[in-house]
């Protein structure tokens, strides 16, 4: 294929796309009930926008939500923040995810450490009550907080889901973090359980969590119980206990699951806590962000249901780690009837060619990724639809960056040329998409092809009027559901007004940088912000830099993830300044690896290393990343920052000189 082309039109839907789609017998519905004129997809999202009530209202319709306590209206009031979804009713997200209860394939599950493991929907349904049997033997009620320190595998869906269904509140940590990440987090939330594994296999390499279990639990003053699934060592046998030397004082998984019980579903308010995310911690501790049961219901079974077509017979992954909001997104596929697949381990082992084996092997319809991985496999000169039976797949999911054109194309040609490409964008403060795409919608390069239903997307410029055709700050002009019901420990809602809504109040402000084209399709431009997502494991860089500045030598330090212009996976870029005296030894080096590796993840030990004489920081002391990531990029430097802004201008000369065409800087290592 020759080089794309942005804007390019690469795939149209078929012709009866409105009547074989649930959301083209949506909009033919609810037009056909309400009067509707809605001959196209944008009619349809702006009926969804200006008619929030009325929208939503169908939407639990279309998917049977159960409320256990009627509401009295939809929204109360359409103040940000503030919004008040459904007064009055409650409900259970469990009980949506579960109400299959089948000999189907409710989860697929591969895994490096373990052979692949298939429970159906019937298999599902009884150990997540048993599991909330276990948790209620505990002690764990309304409200109280279980974690999580495990991988993409069935026992941690299990547990989030009696979690779910008791009213319980759920946080998840991948293993590949670090003590001091894991800590950061749930330290917030006062948990009262902690479900952990001994360790993990990554590719073939295992990895030993025994030490940071026990440093975790340490942290921990309010929990209660461990739970332990001896997920790496077998050497118990295969009765599923742990090594009580090894994890003292801790409850077996299998003895969590031990006693038969009955699904039950506790009715909690539409706003109640399901789970608590966090975000990057880039400046300062994750923001512990909480989403209730009711919004990301709603909001799940919009997207995944409308948006991605899936329901009963599809097969569902996403690669993600458990730290991942795409992980909760992930797991929503139950809420729609479809099959969901789990992998956990190196995506790259033995090669690039694995995810799409999985997808292969087990019949996947919506495959998921992130964009640095299809722009990995085009580097790499793969063609999977080639090598591989990938004739069950409909559509291919990209997020975790913007997809260029290149990544558009290289999918068209070496995945099928009949796929619904799917670019999407959202974020962990919504969990969900809020830009994406749409079954009746056509695909073209380097866009998204929507603002998806029920979000008021729009691009402003600097005095907050809309624009289109050129680029804006993104804003979200209406409520959705899935916003924040709070920030945790933040009684009067000050942290999460100074989140979202201080740049332009009763506004939503995301902190992406997005372009509106004339014909409704989207192109993010790139964030605000400078959150490190290296393999699906995000980390803030304050948290990066309270492990590198607490090793001995290191008295400043910025972290970027320089892009790579080629299309590949890029480059993790640290630069540090030294105590007097100290060089950039391969002591050091050692150390500043072994370090993150430990304290942080594997994924985040950097590709480079250099030494600078000084980081570039705000009068007011704020590190510079994103202008540091642009000069990188070789913009010139008028364009990314003004000098007179900085304490000392001259720190920003090491990087200009690190800059494409540039001679390395003194001092680089």
């Amino acid at each position: 294929m020759a080089e794309v082309q942005q804007g390019t039109r690469l795939w149209d839907p078929p012709t009866e796309a409105w009547a074989n789609t649930r959301i083209g017998r949506f909009a033919h519905r609810v037009a056909a009930e309400h009067g509707l004129d809605l001959p196209d997809y944008h009619a349809l999202w702006q009926w969804s926008v200006r008619d929030l009530d009325t929208f939503w209202a169908e939407v639990a319709r279309e998917f049977d939500v159960q409320f256990h306590d009627p509401p009295r209206q939809v929204l109360s009031t359409r103040s940000m923040p503030g919004a008040s979804w459904w007064p009055g009713a409650t409900l259970n997200y469990a009980q949506h995810a579960l109400r299959r209860r089948d000999d189907a394939p409710a989860v697929i599950a591969r895994s490096q450490s373990r052979p692949d493991v298939t429970l159906s929907f019937a298999e599902l349904a009884d150990q997540v009550a048993r599991a909330a049997a276990g948790l209620r033997r505990l002690g764990v009620g309304v409200g109280d907080r279980v974690v999580a320190y495990a991988p993409n595998i069935p026992e941690t869906l299990v547990a989030f889901l009696a979690c779910a269904s008791i009213g319980a509140v759920w946080s998840s940590c991948a293993p590949e973090f670090g003590v001091r990440s894991v800590v950061d987090r749930v330290q917030q939330i006062e948990p009262r359980v902690l479900l952990v594994v001994d360790g993990y296999r990554y590719g073939t390499k295992a990895v030993e969590r025994r030490e940071e279990v026990a440093a975790i639990r340490a942290a921990l003053p309010t929990l209660e119980a461990t739970v332990v699934l001896p997920y790496l060592d077998d050497r118990a046998g295969h009765d599923g206990r742990h090594d009580p030397d090894r994890f003292p004082d801790a409850l077996a998984w299998v003895d969590l699951l031990a006693e038969p019980a009955a699904p039950s579903f506790t009715p909690v308010p539409f706003d109640h806590p399901l789970y608590v995310l966090y975000s990057s911690g880039t400046t300062g501790l994750p923001k512990a962000i909480v989403h209730g049961h009711g919004g990301i219901l709603l909001e799940h079974l919009k997207v995944l249901g409308l948006h991605q077509d899936l329901g009963p017979g599809e097969r569902f992954t996403w690669f993600t780690t458990t730290g991942w909001m795409m992980w909760n997104y992930l797991v929503s596929g139950l809420t729609v009837g479809a099959t969901i697949v789990l992998f956990d381990g190196d995506p790259g082992h033995p090669d690039l060619l694995e995810l799409w084996r999985l997808a292969a092997d087990t019949g996947v319809t919506v495959f998921g990724t992130s964009a640095p991985f299809l722009l990995a496999c085009r580097k790499a000169g793969l063609s999977p639809g080639r090598e591989l039976d990938l004739s069950a797949l409909t559509q291919v999911g990209s997020t975790g960056a913007p997809l260029p054109p290149e990544g558009f194309g290289w999918v068209y040609e070496h995945v099928g040329d009949d796929l619904l490409l799917a670019s999407v964008s959202g974020g962990t403060d919504v969990c969900t998409a809020f830009v994406g795409a749409a079954p009746v919608l056509p695909v073209h390069a380097g866009e998204i092809a929507c603002r998806c239903l029920g979000a008021d997307v729009q691009a402003v410029d600097s005095a907050g009027r809309p624009v289109t055709g050129e680029r804006g700050e993104l804003v979200i002009a209406a409520p959705m559901p899935s916003m924040p019901v709070a920030f945790w420990d933040d009684p009067d809602g000050a942290r999460y007004r100074a989140a979202y809504f201080e740049d332009h109040p009763g506004v939503w402000t995301h902190g992406d940088w997005i372009e509106i084209t004339e014909h409704g399709t989207c192109v993010i431009t790139g964030r605000s912000d400078a959150t490190l997502n290296r393999g699906g494991v995000r980390m803030g860089t304050s948290e990066f830099y309270s492990v590198v500045e607490a090793i001995e030598g290191i008295t400043d330090s910025v972290v970027v993830h320089h892009d790579d212009p080629a299309g590949g996976p890029g480059e993790l870029l640290l630069f540090v300044t030294l105590a007097s005296g100290r060089q950039l030894d391969d002591d050091l080096r050692r150390t500043i690896a072994r370090t993150i590796r430990e304290q942080l993840s594997p994924r985040h030990v950097p590709d480079a290393l250099h030494v600078v004489p000084g980081i570039p920081r705000t009068i007011s002391g704020k590190k510079l990343e994103v202008p540091v990531k642009r000069l990188l990029a070789g913009e010139p430097l008028a364009a990314v920052v003004n000098p007179g802004a900085l304490a000392d201008p001259t720190a920003l000369d090491a990087f200009i000189a690190l800059a494409p065409g540039a001679p390395a800087p003194s001092g680089a290592g």
